[in-house]
């Protein structure tokens, strides 16, 4: 810019007489890029859309946090299974329950709990279910002597083919090893004599089955060439393990043709499996065949979105054997509109077992995961073995209850999970989080104006 002509100078000079300066001579700044972006507005990181359940809000933020797999499934998510890690009291029970809470909202939903956790002599799920009016499905020893609850591993529902290899499983998870090529051919004799045998209108039971390893057929032995003595030494072992659901202390659960009456169609199905010792080899064979009954029965090309939870899931992830019948399951049934909840404590339960191979594919499979406050050795292990980055892995030692990291497909936020005064007595357990203080009035309005919006989106 050249110099002023002596007209503006003198102009100028009048003008601040009469009004003060009007222009400010600004000296420029140096700075850094890390000192300078307290001059820009904060941001979020982008949100997983606005139709489905609401969750509670993303802490950093302060947006609401929406969740939903069947919405996200096929855009931001390629599985709708779901993974929940985290130890005892931090809130892993509560977001179950107002989870499946706030999915029966909608029509179009339909929910299974394997309830593993007990509380006063019944299922941690007994009040929820109480409170919808339905009656949870106990599966108890000592009650199906009593006219009990029964599932049967050979209910015509299920496909030969899926009844042959849940009798392999349930074998298999007893002995603790595959079977060998030898008694696998006499379980398939046993049952296919027994398949073949059975009258119309009935049901074939497991007592058929050991009969049959017991008293094998002729044919079958001159079809292989072999003694018919070779073959009953063959399912010797068989039959003794068969014999302990029949005789044994699982007698009266699966030794007989299913109860009549197990309404299927209710919009939560709460099986009750707090009376089993879950430290005992009772459980992992009990999951594997409400896992495969479920499947045949409950599992339909009808439209209905079906979720299935599964708490103490590391039983089924946990076995070689019962985790293989799972993977067909979650395979098969998203396509079928199945999202699998498992609710584990520590990853390492699963990932360090003898089902590690196993494991890994399940995990694999659960495209979100949420994990609760864990120590600092556990965190970096699960941090590893999932793919977090470094930022959530030091911060899940430091969560308080009510607080998760979750990686939704990679998306990962730290979410507050919000309870409704409503759900709160159905939700807060003695392992849940009865610690935290009195409800936040604020908290509640905002749960409830967002809720019923979304309600309305979806």
């Amino acid at each position: 810019m050249g110099p002023q002509s002596p007209l503006e100078a003198i102009t100028q000079a009048f003008t601040g007489f009469l009004f003060g300066r009007i222009e400010t001579t600004r000296l420029p700044v140096r700075t850094s890029s890390n000192q300078a972006q307290a001059v820009y507005l904060p941001t979020a990181a982008p949100g997983l859309g606005d139709s489905g359940v609401i969750i509670g809000r993303e802490v950093y933020s302060g947006k609401g946090y929406i969740y939903d797999p069947f919405q996200l499934y096929g855009q931001q998510l390629p599985a709708p299974h779901w993974l929940v890690l985290g130890e005892s009291g931090n809130g892993k029970s509560a977001l179950e329950k107002t989870y499946v809470l706030r999915q029966l909202r909608f029509r179009d939903r339909q929910v299974v709990v394997l309830d593993a956790q007990g509380e006063d002599g019944v299922g941690e799920w007994a009040l929820i279910a109480s409170q919808l009016g339905i009656t949870p499905i106990r599966l108890d020893p000592m009650a199906a002597l009593d006219s009990g609850i029964r599932l049967n591993p050979l209910d015509p529902s299920i496909t030969t083919t899926g009844q042959l290899a849940l009798l392999r499983t349930i074998i298999e998870v007893a002995t603790g090893r595959a079977l060998d090529e030898r008694s696998g051919f006499a379980l398939k004799v046993a049952h296919n004599s027994v398949s073949e045998a059975v009258k119309p209108g009935t049901q074939p039971v497991l007592m058929d089955i050991v009969e049959q390893l017991r008293h094998p057929r002729p044919e079958a032995a001159e079809a292989m060439n072999v003694a018919m003595e070779d073959v009953r030494n063959w399912g010797l072992d068989v039959a003794l393990v068969l014999d302990r659901l029949v005789d044994g202390d699982l007698r009266g659960m699966f030794d007989g043709p299913t109860t009549i009456g197990i309404d299927l169609d209710a919009p939560l199905i709460v099986f009750d499996l707090s009376h089993i010792d879950r430290n005992s080899i009772a459980m992992p064979i009990l999951m594997a065949i409400v896992g495969v009954w479920l499947e045949h029965t409950w599992i339909r090309p009808d439209r209905i979105k079906r979720i299935f939870l599964v708490e103490e899931a590391w039983h089924i992830i946990n076995s070689p054997f019962v985790a293989q019948l799972f993977q067909r399951l979650l395979k098969f049934g998203r396509r079928l509109g199945l999202s699998f909840v498992a609710v584990v404590h520590h990853l390492s339960d699963v990932v360090d077992g003898a089902a590690a191979r196993e494991a890994a594919a399940i995990l694999k499979m659960a495209s979100t995961r949420t994990i609760y406050a864990q120590k600092a050795d556990e965190a970096r292990a699960t941090g590893k073995v999932l793919g977090l980055p470094r930022w959530a892995v030091e911060i899940i030692p430091t969560l308080t209850p009510g607080i998760a990291v979750w990686d939704v497909n990679g998306n990962v936020q730290v979410v507050k999970h919000l309870v409704t005064e409503t759900e709160r007595p159905l939700v807060f357990t003695d392992r849940a989080m009865t610690e935290s203080s009195a409800p936040d009035p604020l908290e509640e309005a905002e749960y409830e104006q967002t809720s019923t919006r979304e309600s309305t989106v979806a």
